[in-house]
């Protein structure tokens, strides 16, 4: 059999192709399976080790778990809302500020000036046991900051 080099290149083509489709196929099963109402839910940590009035980035489960003064949790999303670059936390106001268009945003995560439109999104909490659990899967889009957002222990 008589192997050349056009022959090896659109084999070779074929292959990494066929290899793609099929990480493709299975990251789409995989989803469909992470959506079928299996939670999981990212552990923060003990409740009474956070400090009140203190922001803590979780840049695995990308959030901002912050503690108000009342003891009331809030978990941000770390992406602004404008075009999901990374905000950082500004510890001088308490709030949160872009880098990419310079949109900032309040402690509540509310927006101070645009380019940003709407608050930053908030992932549910939940507290077990005093255990702290966010689900990073279900962002909460929001038009402003209410008290019930807050999760108490």
């Amino acid at each position: 059999m008589k192997f050349n080099r056009r022959k090896f290149i659109k084999r070779l083509i074929v292959a990494i192709a066929s290899i793609e489709a099929f990480f493709l196929i299975k990251e789409g099963i995989s989803k469909s399976d992470n959506s079928s109402g299996k939670k999981e839910l990212f552990n923060a940590g003990k409740a009474d080790s956070f400090e009140t009035n203190k922001t803590y980035p979780f840049l695995t489960g990308h959030f901002f778990l912050k503690r108000y003064d009342d003891g009331g949790f809030l978990a941000m999303s770390i992406k602004c809302t404008h075009l999901g670059c990374v905000v950082n936390n500004n510890i001088k106001t308490g709030g949160f500020n872009c880098p990419c268009h310079a949109s900032q945003f309040n402690k509540y995560g509310e927006v101070l000036s645009a380019p940003a439109t709407r608050p930053l999104d908030t992932f549910p909490i939940t507290i077990e046991n005093g255990e702290i659990f966010i689900d990073t899967n279900k962002a909460v889009k929001r038009k402003e900051f209410n008290k019930s957002q807050l999760t108490y222990a």
